[in-house]
């Protein structure tokens, strides 16, 4: 493995950790800030939008920013904003520093998603892809319950001490093993161009794939610890031992994914689209029995994250000569969903379909899915079409 991937993995388990530490801590933040539980919820929210929303627009900004300059310095603010967390003394405080660490996370991870795949060989993209992945699904097995824990025995704001700890690693890391930009880089491509290349094809359709994922995963992934309560019947004190099982099928399922994309890119997409259409039909099934439900779970986590990778390599192959606003737009994407898929589950909820029925939608979310990849494919294989050579990234 390159040495600079080690140091773009060790920053997206940083910002991935300190995205979803928050929910691991909120009750204790939400009283050290003299705040509500669910008022303290919008630093989840906040978080989200921050880069869904501020990520592509600070990627216009900071298009012509070389980007080994742009990776450190976002680990540069990513740091300073976790001492400014941990000193913030009160809500609005907190939720500013936390929308401004998002901008900076969604910038960050299309960025370093460009700088991996230009690391390696075309063949190696999935698996260059799938390295910064994993910085997130790991974050979720060891970052996040470490940094609950640290929270509960010291306080929540020596949890923020930590992340400062992790992002003086990541920086660190990057200024030793990101290689600096060649002499001969490249002029940017330009902002009109950036937005012509969004047009293509295969990069809408994938955006779409990438929807459909998330209302497929996280439309039951919201309500999961309801669901195994009511539904399964699971002890709540076994229930953070399943997740962490579906958090590992996760971890492996993004290393398959970034092989199978090495090897055949669209055949292994739509595969694994159908798949999930499979495994959600089986939690359906199997709601109602803890041990099936526990296998599929895992199962579940691990088709979840092989399918992104994928679609992720094809997003960044198909903008490789305009490469920075369409990268931004992979976690912009993905928050968008993930707030689009909670707001379907509740409505669902609310108009009394039951915690069962929420796998149902993610069954026709995948079918969807499998019905755009695969015209996308024929469309693709039909006009002959080739994806753009890289540009070096200046």
């Amino acid at each position: 493995m390159p040495l600079p991937l080690i140091a773009l993995f060790i920053a997206a388990f940083a910002f991935g950790t300190t995205e979803f530490v928050i929910a691991g801590v909120l009750p204790n933040v939400a009283e050290g800030l003299d705040v509500s539980i669910p008022a303290a919820g919008y630093l989840v929210t906040g978080y989200a939008l921050g880069i869904a929303i501020g990520g592509p627009l600070l990627t216009i900004v900071t298009g012509r920013v070389p980007r080994r300059t742009l990776l450190i310095w976002l680990a540069v603010i990513f740091t300073a904003g976790q001492v400014a967390c941990a000193l913030a003394p009160g809500f609005a405080e907190m939720l500013f520093l936390r929308v401004a660490v998002a901008v900076a996370h969604g910038v960050y991870f299309g960025a370093a998603m460009v700088v991996a795949v230009g690391l390696v060989s075309e063949e190696r993209r999935g698996m260059a892809v799938a390295v910064v992945l994993a910085g997130l699904t790991v974050s979720g097995i060891l970052g996040v319950p470490a940094g609950t824990a640290i929270g509960n025995a010291f306080g929540w704001r020596a949890t923020f001490w930590a992340m400062f700890g992790l992002g003086l690693l990541a920086t660190l890391a990057m200024l030793a093993l990101l290689p600096r930009t060649p002499a001969a880089s490249a002029p940017p491509a330009g902002l009109a161009r950036e937005i012509r290349v969004l047009g293509r094809q295969q990069v809408w359709t994938s955006l779409i794939v990438m929807l459909m994922l998330m209302i497929a995963q996280f439309v039951p992934y919201t309500y999961i610890v309801p669901f195994l309560r009511e539904i399964t019947g699971l002890d709540p004190e076994l229930i953070p031992w399943v997740l962490l099982l579906n958090g590992v099928g996760a971890t492996a399922g993004v290393f398959a994914g970034g092989r199978l994309a090495g090897w055949k890119l669209m055949p292994s997409m739509i595969g694994l689209l159908a798949l999930q259409a499979a495994v959600m039909a089986a939690m359906y099934a199997a709601a109602p029995y803890p041990v099936a439900m526990i296998a599929i779970l895992t199962l579940w986590g691990a088709v979840n994250f092989a399918i992104g990778t994928p679609v992720q390599t094809r997003i960044l192959g198909w903008t490789a000569d305009a490469p920075n606003l369409a990268s931004s737009l992979i976690p912009s994407g993905f928050n968008f969903g993930i707030a689009l898929a909670a707001t379907i589950g509740s409505l669902l909820l609310t108009a009394g379909f039951g915690y069962r029925s929420l796998p149902v939608l993610g069954i026709f979310a995948m079918i969807i899915a499998v019905v755009v990849a695969a015209g996308s494919y024929q469309w693709e294989r039909r006009s002959g079409a080739r994806p753009p050579a890289a540009v070096p990234a200046g």
